[in-house]
């Protein structure tokens, strides 16, 4: 049966993007004055005495949800039993996603298509904007927590919607009580371990593209014209799109090992 994307599912995706960026917005304000917010904010907003300080990060990720709102709202309605080449193209990159879940989850989690593939989109188009001139927002930590942190909180709570409150619980102490703080580690080790990896990979290649054109500014600057060309397709397409399939693999294994322990 051909599946098709419906107006909830955009909804799913709007919603999530909206909750992540919110989500930095309170790492960025309990990280000021310290070394975790490297980015300065570009200008401040004041709602109600609050003040907001918007970074550039901030900017790129509202341009990004705006784009993937205004595209699913476009591709998903006036959808067609008989499909034109738009349509099809559309249910193409979907049925590519749920069987991507469906091979690495099993037929039990088709529902968490949506999320699946607007994580997937959100953190490809994030660590590809260099491409376009401006900083990949994943190059800040402060990002790549919010995301992880989402990821962390959506596998706990399928695993208690799952088996329930009484057996997610119970699986802190298996196979033995005495281990229960080690099996405790391990679960807040997943939003440390996601974040980081992908903060890492992203920073270490913008790293090496500053050094890259500073060395060959100062030998000609017709040199950083042509020769990092391949730099930039390695660190800011073929490594952007690498550590997104991770990040995604991994969110993918977390939601169904721990749902099933």
């Amino acid at each position: 049966m051909r599946q098709t994307l419906n107006f909830q599912q955009f909804l799913t995706i709007y919603k999530f993007i909206v909750e992540v960026v919110s989500l930095q917005y309170s790492i960025f304000f309990a990280g000021k004055g310290s070394d975790s917010v490297p980015e300065k904010a570009l200008f401040t907003i004041n709602i109600l005495g609050l003040e907001l300080k918007i970074n550039s990060s901030i900017i790129v990720q509202w341009v990004i949800i705006l784009l993937l709102a205004l595209v699913s709202f476009l591709l998903t309605r006036n959808l067609k039993k008989r499909p034109d080449r738009k349509q099809s193209a559309l249910e193409v990159v979907y049925t590519a996603i749920a069987n991507l879940v469906h091979e690495n989850m099993g037929e039990g989690y088709k529902n968490f298509v949506p999320y699946i593939g607007t994580l997937a989109l959100f953190i490809l188009l994030m660590n590809v904007s260099p491409l376009i001139g401006v900083k990949a927002p994943t190059e800040e930590l402060s990002v790549t927590a919010g995301i992880a942190l989402i990821t962390f909180f959506m596998v706990q709570a399928n695993a208690i919607g799952k088996i329930g409150v009484g057996k997610y619980v119970h699986g802190y102490f298996n196979p033995l009580a005495f281990i229960m703080p080690l099996n405790v580690l391990e679960r807040i080790m997943l939003p440390i371990s996601l974040s980081l990896r992908l903060f890492g990979n992203m920073s270490a290649g913008a790293i090496i593209m500053g050094i890259v054109y500073d060395k060959l500014t100062a030998i000609a600057w017709p040199a950083g014209l042509v020769i990092p060309v391949p730099f930039h397709f390695y660190f800011d397409f073929f490594d952007a799109v690498l550590q997104m399939i991770i990040f995604v693999m991994l969110t993918m294994v977390q939601i169904k090992i721990i749902a099933e322990h």
